[in-house]
């Protein structure tokens, strides 16, 4: 039942939104003129590796010249990736993601091997759910790059201040995945995202800013 939710949203997401992505695409491309999307290696279901797609908001050397973990003031980001970030439209091609079986509307975001070959036994129940769009670390963790901010070390920043409680969460959802819930957590993602700033101003309250 999950496969057939996700793939009739992801098809119904790309019939209607097609004619943005173009444009958003359009963008990323006069900017610098480099690749329009970003296919980074991430770990899946199982423990297995798959690209995931997303707008390219850096510059096209971006890999080997810094981290994986990216703050909002890294300089790596361009100017229209500032944008897609921020309101999370770069995420919006892994729809093919969760159209092809890869990805899940809803599901632990996807790490990449370095920090999944950091996981604890119990962690590793993670890779038994496809990873999805959003979750409820997402949701807690609306803007991971303003948490980085100032960072001398963003991966170290993000393995002290993120990681920890990312995978609490994570595993919480495993336990009680279901439709209900996902259904939830789709809703919650949709508000998320259109009052962005109400929740950065309640998370900085819940870390002491």
């Amino acid at each position: 039942m999950k496969r057939c939710f996700d793939f009739l949203w992801a098809l119904l997401g790309l019939m209607l939104m097609w004619p943005a992505l173009l444009v958003f695409g359009l963008f990323v491309k006069i900017e610098d003129h480099g690749p329009v999307f970003y296919r980074g290696e991430r770990v899946g279901l199982g423990g297995r590796p798959f690209r995931i797609l997303k707008f390219r908001t850096m510059r096209p050397d971006a890999e080997r010249n810094g981290v994986s973990s990216t703050a909002n003031d890294d300089p790596r980001v361009t100017r229209i990736g500032t944008v897609l970030r921020r309101y999370k439209l770069d995420e919006l091609p892994q729809l093919w993601n969760v159209l092809c079986g890869e990805m899940s509307m809803v599901g632990p975001r996807p790490e990449v091997q370095r920090f999944v070959d950091l996981y604890t036994e119990e962690e590793k129940a993670i890779l038994n759910v496809r990873p999805g769009l959003t979750d409820w670390a997402s949701l807690w963790n609306i803007d991971e790059g303003a948490i980085l901010e100032g960072s001398v070390d963003p991966d170290q920043a993000y393995c002290e201040l993120i990681r920890p409680r990312k995978l609490r969460l994570q595993l919480a959802y495993v336990r009680q995945a279901g439709f209900w819930t996902d259904l939830g957590i789709l809703c919650q993602t949709v508000g998320a995202v259109l009052f962005r700033m109400k929740l950065r101003e309640a998370r900085a309250l819940e870390l002491g800013a």
